[in-house]
């Protein structure tokens, strides 16, 4: 899921500090601990950042991954 979501970002140029913005978030470390996967989104900041990239929640986050 994240390396999807670092993907995502850099192939729509869309720059952290935009999405700092957009999630509230303070720092750019605070983002990237949760690009990381050391932080989880919350599903408000999923909605978000759904928006912001103009891509459906679940290609997002969820892609074509199944659990075990």
């Amino acid at each position: 899921m994240f390396e999807n979501l670092r993907r995502l970002r850099k192939n729509k140029n869309i720059k952290v500090k935009d999405i700092c913005k957009a999630l509230n978030l303070e720092t750019e470390s605070a983002y990237y601990k949760k690009e990381n996967g050391n932080v989880p989104f919350t599903l408000q900041e999923g909605k978000i950042i759904s928006n912001l990239f103009g891509e459906p929640i679940e290609t997002i986050f969820f892609g074509n991954e199944l659990s075990h």
